[in-house]
């Protein structure tokens, strides 16, 4: 059984996310409390995870490289559920989808990914679960940046 969960820390009015980044990132990030374009990239989607254990895993316990920094962001519920309002999922489901060819035009045209990760404990055992990450591009970046 592979259920869909979304993990958070969260409160009625917030949720956190985690991104990993290289230290040049993150600095400028902490420093000026917003992504701040260079070193950030605005042009690129960025992935927001809102399970800490899933983002700890998806950058190697923080030692991949440019991953080496894990950064708690506090967003808006609002953005967050705007974002999941608006978003594609990344692979083709039949039962949500109507069709192939309608599920490629409507992720060729969306700002919003979401995909679905087998999420694994501590030992990199899988559990038995999905955690979502949602990619984020164009307006749907400008407003987790600027909102």
């Amino acid at each position: 059984m592979n259920l869909r969960r979304i993990k958070a820390i969260y409160d009625k009015n917030t949720i956190t996310v985690y991104q990993a980044f290289n230290k040049k990132i993150a600095y400028s990030a902490i420093e000026s409390q917003t992504f701040i374009d260079p070193p950030f990239k605005k042009k690129r989607m960025t992935w927001i995870k809102p399970s800490f254990l899933w983002m700890m895993y998806r950058s190697g316990w923080a030692t991949k490289e440019n991953q080496e920094h894990i950064l708690a962001i506090k967003i808006k519920r609002s953005g967050f559920e705007w974002a999941l309002q608006n978003a594609c999922q990344s692979h083709f489901d039949n039962n949500i989808h109507t069709s192939c060819k309608d599920w490629k035009e409507k992720l060729q045209n969306s700002v919003i990914r979401i995909q679905w990760d087998p999420e694994k404990d501590i030992f990199l055992k899988p559990l038995n679960y999905r955690s979502i990450q949602i990619g984020l591009s164009s307006i749907a970046l400008e407003k987790y940046i600027d909102d």
